[in-house]
């Protein structure tokens, strides 16, 4: 007998449930992949223990972000696929545990797929559409159906996006060099945003990916201004254009940036009124229906317009992409910007990096011979030629001038640190004196100080009983942020501290319950009251001493009773992941001691990118360089196969059709 075959004649039911069991009390596993599991062997009592096992892994995936399990890279390090706490030197649990790698001792891919094709609960992707099982194999990768199948759409969505490019008047050059005439080169640099707006000028998908302050609205507001004056030249009539982003923060910032770049455009009067400055959340753009997954538009009630750009795309998951792809005309531009390199969506899936890995964009030189021919005839930016092209790029832009951090800004330094993964460069930074960087002992009573320091101006004008849209205006003055949910340096633990700090201080009159000056983050979606999860409220007083949570809203405040907020959390202090989509002028950034899998090199560069003039990070005591040098090293990879479908069709597009047809 093969080793393979004592491995999986030794792996039972009774063994691989008990496993199970013992890594869910150990929090390496969720209740919920464990059920799966046994929902699954009830049903195929006769299948391989392996699928199970499989099942299980498949499932937790998702609950880490990624879309599928990957059987080749569990084979490879299978202590990959569970939520494994970093273990002290090396060693092993103290407990009695069976790890992944026992379960798996001498099991091969072939063997592992073979099991999973024999079990009538999972089917193959090629013949998956006319199926209902619950788990689909596609190659080396398993899905739980519908992540299968809101992966296959987006891919099948984006897919007719690509190709042949759209008319762009002859006219329109000169009106994009004197709108980019303003930007400053630095040597043969070319101007990205000018290629950005270019790209976009002739294609129903466009991708701008930039940093903080690379100008990412300052472009998509002059290509609006664009289209629209060739559609009122051309038609006589303006494009039906929306604005959208994930979060309610996201979409009230998007509007900010629109409406101040559209104040600064050298347009007329008509192009400027025909230019939207008011964004919407996604959930609110495609009509949300409470307590499903529904949405009012789709394939068969599409939305009613000509173009869509979608601001802080990375946060955008799997499932909403595909739900906002099939509502979209066929024939409409969709635009999505973001910054590749923050964290991806809290849900499964990262589309945004997916799409941007793909077209292999790094160093500027991915596209095709004729689109760069048009860029030379049309911005006037003279790339250099690629050894090998692929037609997703041409879809790509990346912006690379910040504009926000300049040469001497430490926040700028260290970002472009965590960015590279020089964990050494990044501690460097710190210890180098910038004038807009700080450290401090998060366990020390200096913490406190700062934290009371920084929340002074938002409590006086409390206090003072200003209006609420200056005191809500306050609120992106200083931000708390940390890495963790639970534990004392977590959200849990740091807003029960800096309750108390303000409460000592005497800014607040509580630090339970509902007072005045609570901030507030609504965490689930509510229609009914126009708010969505991640939206940054504050409770205020009126006159009579009744609380009120306000929230911004458009161009005033909505206020709302406390008891109608069934889901909202105190957010003196928040996590990274939560801050997305937002900016503050002073950051606090609370780090843990040790060095844990959640603090990833994404995780500290987004943190750091909500601050825009001042960067405080609080380290635990006993944290050291070796921690911050190893989160700076740890690179998060999410499974899916986004990339690798749509590389796959764009090469059999370009082999299809190499003449690559120009404007």
């Amino acid at each position: 007998m093969t080793r393979e075959g004592v491995a999986r004649t030794a792996l039972t039911r009774a063994t691989l449930f008990e496993t199970l069991a013992l890594w869910v009390e150990l929090g390496w596993l969720r209740q919920l992949d464990r059920h799966f599991a046994i929902f699954l062997a009830d049903r195929d009592p006769q299948a391989d223990p392996l699928v199970w096992l499989a099942a299980a892994l498949a499932s937790h995936q998702l609950g880490r972000g990624h879309v599928c399990l990957s059987l080749s890279r569990v084979l490879a390090t299978p202590r990959s696929a569970l939520s494994l706490p970093p273990l002290e030197g090396g060693g092993e649990p103290a407990q009695a545990v069976v790890l992944p790698e026992s379960l798996l001792d001498g099991i091969t891919l072939a063997g592992w797929t073979a099991a999973l094709t024999a079990s009538f609960t999972v089917a193959m992707a090629r013949e998956a559409s006319g199926s209902a099982t619950p788990l689909v194999l596609d190659g080396e990768r398993l899905y739980l159906r519908r992540y299968w199948q809101a992966e296959s759409a987006v891919a099948g969505h984006l897919r007719r996006r690509l190709g042949q490019p759209l008319a762009v008047a002859d006219a329109l050059a000169e009106r994009l060099q004197a709108l980019f005439a303003g930007n400053a080169r630095q040597g043969d640099e070319p101007d990205w945003q000018r290629v950005a707006c270019a790209l976009a000028l002739r294609q129903r998908l466009t991708i701008i990916s930039g940093g903080p302050g690379t100008g990412k609205t300052t472009t998509v507001t002059r290509l609006l201004a664009l289209l629209q004056q060739q559609s009122l030249t051309r038609d006589g009539e303006a494009l039906r254009i929306r604005l959208a982003a994930p979060t309610g923060k996201a979409a009230a910032r998007l509007s900010e940036s629109i409406a101040s770049a559209v104040g600064r455009l050298d347009v007329t009067e008509v192009v400027r009124d025909a230019i939207p400055q008011q964004a919407q959340t996604l959930h609110r753009l495609l009509g949300a229906r409470p307590d499903t997954r529904h949405f009012r538009h789709h394939a068969d009630a599409p939305l009613s317009l000509d173009l869509l750009v979608v601001d802080e795309a990375s946060m955008v998951d799997l499932e909403m992409m595909a739900a906002l792809l099939e509502a979209m005309p066929t024939d409409a531009r969709l635009i999505l910007l973001g910054d590749k390199d923050q964290l991806a969506s809290v849900e499964a899936g990262s589309v945004l990096g997916d799409l941007c890995t793909g077209a292999n964009v790094a160093d500027g030189a991915g596209y095709s011979e004729p689109t760069r021919r048009y860029l030379q005839s049309m911005a006037g930016e003279n790339l250099p030629v690629a050894a090998e092209t692929n037609p997703l790029a041409d879809h790509v832009a990346m912006l690379r001038k910040s504009f926000r951090f300049h040469e001497d800004s430490g926040i700028g330094a260290l970002a472009r640190a965590a960015n590279g993964g020089d964990g050494r460069g990044f501690v460097q930074v710190l210890k180098e004196g910038f004038k807009d960087l700080a450290t401090l002992d998060i366990d020390a009573a200096a913490f406190e100080r700062a934290v009371v320091a920084g929340y002074r101006d938002l409590f006086e004008a409390v206090r003072a009983g200003d209006d609420s849209s200056s005191i809500l205006a306050l609120q992106s003055r200083f931000q708390v942020l940390c890495a963790l949910r639970r534990g004392p340096w977590g959200v849990e633990g740091l807003n029960e501290r800096i309750a108390q700090a303000l409460w000592h201080q005497g800014w607040i009159a509580r630090t339970e319950g509902w007072f005045a000056g609570r901030p507030v983050m609504v965490t689930h979606n509510d229609p009914q009251l126009g708010l969505y999860n991640g939206d940054l409220g504050l409770t205020l007083a009126d006159e009579a001493g009744r609380l009120r949570v306000c929230f911004p809203h458009g161009d005033g405040v909505r206020q709302v009773l406390p008891s109608r907020l069934d889901a909202a959390v105190t957010a003196f202090a928040m996590t990274v992941h939560k801050s997305q989509g937002s900016e503050f002028e002073h950051v606090l950034f609370a780090l843990p001691a040790r060095s844990n899998p959640i603090v990833t090199r994404e995780l500290i560069y987004t943190g750091i990118t909500r601050a825009r003039l001042r960067l405080t990070l609080a380290l635990a005591q006993g944290g050291d360089e070796r921690m911050l040098r190893d989160a700076v090293a740890r690179q998060v990879v999410r499974d899916s196969a986004i990339a690798a479908r749509l590389l796959k069709d764009s090469r059999a597009l370009n082999r299809t059709d190499s003449s690559g047809s120009e404007v």
